[in-house]
């Protein structure tokens, strides 16, 4: 299971058993706002928000950009991993 980035439509994919998982961001100048996380039922419990939502922050800390969580899933995986506070948009 690859997450994939797609920044043509500002988003993370994954896609498992044939059903799309999406972590949707949009970019402002030099703060990414991440708006939606988005797995179908079925497949969720399984992690795999949380691995979208890892790739979407290792791609917005290797770019040097900051992050404003506008999803609530990722404000509250935020909170749970102190190791990404300082993505945060202050």
């Amino acid at each position: 299971m690859n997450v994939v980035h797609d920044p043509a439509r500002s988003r993370f994919e994954l896609l498992v058993d044939g059903e799309l998982s999406v972590c949707q961001y949009r970019r402002v100048g030099d703060v990414v706002q991440i708006v939606h996380t988005e797995v179908p039922a079925s497949l969720q419990g399984h992690g795999i928000a949380a691995r979208l939502v890892e790739a979407a922050l290792a791609w917005v800390r290797a770019e040097g950009l900051r992050v404003q969580p506008l999803c609530s899933y990722v404000a509250v995986y935020m909170r749970r991993h102190p190791e990404t506070q300082d993505l945060l948009v202050r």
